[in-house]
């Protein structure tokens, strides 16, 4: 995760090219005097050196009293676009302010715009809502990957009238801008949405048994072959299902792998912790893919985490999960401000407490209610050890479908002891290849070493997983 920009805030002002080359000239000046001992000389010296000393004096002496507001358009961007920044800056001083610049203070993994005028502004106004003592200045702010940046305070300098000293001071306070990860679209018609619905569409026949058939419809592709309805396919020569009112309130899980705790700890301290985890931000973009389709088909998703299935991954708790309307933009805020890898490897949950086998992951998943009362569960594993594959087996009687998505880092043992017990694990090695790996769930499953994702990226070639 990136870390803010070290600031350093001028108290003492320090001179500019043009005050240092005069101190230089002065002290010169002073040296030819005294050798040759000339007080007409020693009077230029004493001009070019006490110069800068009365500028610096003089934009220390000058604190600038302004208010700053700043805001977003939009405030909260998707990771790889940009993001409109306006600053309305007011004068709150009785004396006219000129001749200073501003930059606006962004964290280091961000290109800030460059150091530009600042428009003078006039005396305050109190009667005036806005006046000569406001100016507004604008600069795009683009946003390379997701997560939360603290944009400002801004940085002022002020110069004297002769530009010799310098000082910069911070202005106002900083302000959040939330960057979601990216969100892949899925295919509606493909994957296990199909195995999906006909889960739900048994549980809603036996939850309610009088459940009006509203219309028969004509068969889709990836429509589950127990809901075709066979007198209407034999009156109209054509393969009809039914299509059913929806009663239930259908629910999925997502469970998302954010400790690495198959890494070796002391190699992950050595890393450097400002560089992004490229499994780990893939996991987060699998997450929110998976999420925001699963939303718009009407699901309530629970994210949880996959050392811990009884905690959310949003800080707050999100236990009752995300539904629409509104639920797709609290999931992608909550995955923003998901914290890295970095973060949670040296703090993460204590596996000491927990037994080895199955213990932890029966207590932490909801316990079925019968093999046809089942939830939709999706894995998102980066680098997980043995302690979360045992939690992964031990929930997978309360999940159908359950589907693993696995990222390089998975080791081999893992995805062979989540296959073992019935788990489907999808390899995906970018993120061009989610909505490939999301369609390549349907049809037979096949073994890791030939379990294959094709992306856009691949012009047509099919890229071994293993």
């Amino acid at each position: 995760m990136w870390r803010p920009r070290p600031v350093r805030v001028a108290i003492w002002p320090r001179l500019t090219r043009r005050g240092a080359t005069l101190v230089i000239v002065g002290a010169l000046l002073l040296a030819v005097s005294l050798w040759f001992d000339s007080r007409d000389v020693l009077v230029l010296a004493f001009v070019g050196i006490a110069m800068p000393g009365v500028a610096a004096l003089f934009v220390v002496l000058r604190k600038p009293s302004l208010a700053v507001t700043r805001r977003f358009a939009p405030p909260v961007v998707g990771a790889g676009t940009s993001t409109q920044v306006a600053l309305v800056i007011k004068n709150r001083s009785r004396r006219t302010f000129d001749g200073a610049h501003w930059r606006d203070g962004v964290p280091t993994t961000l290109t800030a715009a460059p150091e530009a005028i600042l428009p003078a502004m006039g005396p305050y106004e109190s009667m005036l809502p806005s006046g000569d003592d406001t100016v507004r200045v604008e600069y795009r702010l683009r946003m390379p990957r997701r997560g939360v940046y603290p944009i400002g305070p801004l940085r002022v300098g002020i110069t004297d009238p002769f530009g010799l000293a310098r000082v910069d001071r911070d202005v106002g306070t900083a302000h959040e801008v939330v960057v979601t990860p990216r969100v892949t679209p899925l295919d509606t018609a493909l994957g296990t949405t199909a195995s999906v619905d006909g889960v739900l569409n048994g549980l809603q026949l036996r939850t309610h048994p009088n459940s009006d058939e509203l219309i028969a419809r004509e068969y889709r592709y990836g429509d589950p072959m127990r809901r075709v309805n066979w007198p209407a396919t034999a009156r109209r020569g054509e393969l009809m299902v039914r299509e059913e009112e929806q009663r239930g309130d259908p629910e999925a899980r997502i469970l998302l792998d954010t400790t690495l705790a198959g890494r070796d700890r002391q190699a992950h301290r050595r890393e450097n912790d400002d560089a992004p985890h490229f499994g780990f931000e893939l996991g987060v973009e699998i997450t929110a893919s998976i999420g925001v389709h699963l939303l718009e088909r009407g699901y309530r998703v629970r994210c949880d985490r996959v050392d811990d299935p009884e905690r959310s991954l949003a800080a707050d708790g999100s236990g009752a999960g995300y539904r629409l309307p509104g639920g797709d933009r609290l999931l992608l805020e909550d995955l923003a401000r998901l914290g890295g890898p970095a973060l949670q490897a040296g703090g993460g949950t204590d596996r000491s407490a927990a037994p080895t086998g199955t213990g932890t992951g029966t207590d932490a998943g909801p316990r079925p209610r019968g093999r046809d009362a089942r939830t939709p569960g999706f894995a998102v594993l980066v680098d997980p050890d043995e302690h979360d594959a045992h939690a992964l087996v031990a929930l997978r009687s309360s999940f159908e479908p359950a589907v693993a998505f696995a990222t390089q880092g998975v080791a081999g043992g893992i995805v062979e002891a989540l296959e073992k017990a019935d788990w489907r694990v999808v390899r995906v090695r970018r993120a061009a290849e989610i909505d490939a790996g999301w369609s390549g769930t349907t049809g037979p499953q096949a073994s890791p070493e030939r379990t294959t994702a094709r992306g856009p990226a691949d012009d047509g070639a099919v890229t071994d997983a293993s």
